[in-house]
């Protein structure tokens, strides 16, 4: 996919300028960026806890990898007015329905051919920090697209206010995990399922060479 370097340098300076304030006048720290492609369809797979993770994030990622691009699918009512359409849109977001949205699917599935694309596989915020259940369709897009899958854990982030000055957080890229094995199964639920739990445990690991891990939430 060709992306304009206008549009280019408009996400690397919006990210730095979210850097200032998470890592300079807070306490962002950042692990493991070598972890991170820097070709090819990545998918950074992260757990959630924080609605503040979709600006961090990229921030996290352009710090080493400038002038590319995070992509993010987003709730469709972020861009339902003109100017934040615009400006959501600018930065790499793409909109989702609720439910099955296959328009969304096709999007995502065709980024991570090259790009980098950052998922919340729990498809939920668990603001307590636990773990929750990975979606079964994020591993059916793994199976489907085969991108380098990067964990991805983020630590404190659930308990920042804006704004704040000060505040620590961590995130934890660990590196690409491997799902030659279940690839070579049948195109399944019961492999699709086995691959976002893998997904999981790799997120999982990383709480807990961190100190962060306080469990798995409930169903």
């Amino acid at each position: 996919m060709r992306i304009s370097l206008v549009r280019r340098f408009w996400v690397t300076f919006s990210a730095y300028v979210i850097g200032c304030y998470a890592s300079l006048l807070n306490r962002l720290t950042i692990k493991g960026a070598q972890h991170i492609p820097s070709h090819g369809g990545v998918l950074l797979a992260s757990n959630h806890i924080s609605a503040f993770e979709t600006i961090f994030l990229p921030w996290a990622v352009l710090s080493s990898h400038p002038f590319q691009m995070v992509w993010a699918p987003a709730k469709e009512e972020l861009f339902q007015k003109p100017v934040s359409r615009l400006l959501y849109s600018s930065w790499g977001a793409f909109p989702v329905r609720r439910g099955r949205d296959v328009k969304a699917g096709r999007v995502l599935n065709d980024l991570l051919a090259d790009q980098k694309v950052m998922l919340f596989p729990e498809g939920t915020r668990h603001r307590d920090g636990r773990l929750g259940q990975g979606n079964r369709g994020v591993g059916k897009v793994i199976y489907d697209t085969r991108p380098a899958v990067v964990p991805t854990a983020l630590i404190g982030l659930n308990h920042w206010t804006f704004p704040s000055l000060g505040a620590r957080g961590t995130v934890v890229f660990g590196p690409p995990l491997v799902f030659d094995d279940l690839f070579a199964r049948e195109d399944c639920k019961e492999t699709h399922q086995l691959i976002v739990a893998r997904v999981m445990d790799g997120i999982a690991e990383l709480l807990k060479q961190e100190g962060a891990y306080v469990g798995r939430a409930e169903k």
